[in-house]
């Protein structure tokens, strides 16, 4: 199984735990909200479940359009390479349309190093960083 198909498996069954076996002990996760990169595997895992928490109980169904009552985030285009993919993702948050791309980079391990989140337009990026700003305060 592929990185990025161990990583849809994680969104769909929401299960934050199996970061732990997805995630490089160096992984660095780029905010797009953040200016520093966030390094290690804790960090980024914090980050990830923060995301999913704002986006929705995550995105049970990523890649299809078969279950939006609890959120809909979805994957909208994939971009796969041998140890790198470009995941573009569409949802709405309060009324605002949220569009981004996850880049995720791998080892030989399947493991991820990298872990990038893009998002548009501004108003986007507004409300993710008071979602995001919210969520890991309330995970402390």
């Amino acid at each position: 199984m592929s990185a990025v198909e161990k990583w849809y498996e994680v969104m769909k069954s929401n299960d934050m735990d199996k970061l732990d076996e997805l995630l490089a002990e160096d992984v660095v996760f780029y905010s797009p909200v953040v200016y520093t990169p966030q390094k290690g595997k804790d960090i980024t895992k914090m980050y990830l479940m923060a995301a999913g928490g704002v986006f929705g109980e995550g995105t049970k169904d990523a890649m299809s359009d078969s279950n939006k009552s609890q959120s809909n985030f979805k994957y909208i285009k994939e971009i796969i390479g041998e140890k790198s993919a470009l995941l573009e993702f569409e949802t709405e948050m309060d009324g605002v349309y949220v569009n981004g791309v996850d880049v995720i980079s791998w080892n030989e391990e399947g493991k991820i190093t990298e872990f990038k989140v893009i998002v548009r337009p501004l108003q986007a990026v507004n409300m993710l960083h008071q979602k995001m700003q919210a969520m890991l305060e309330s995970m402390k």
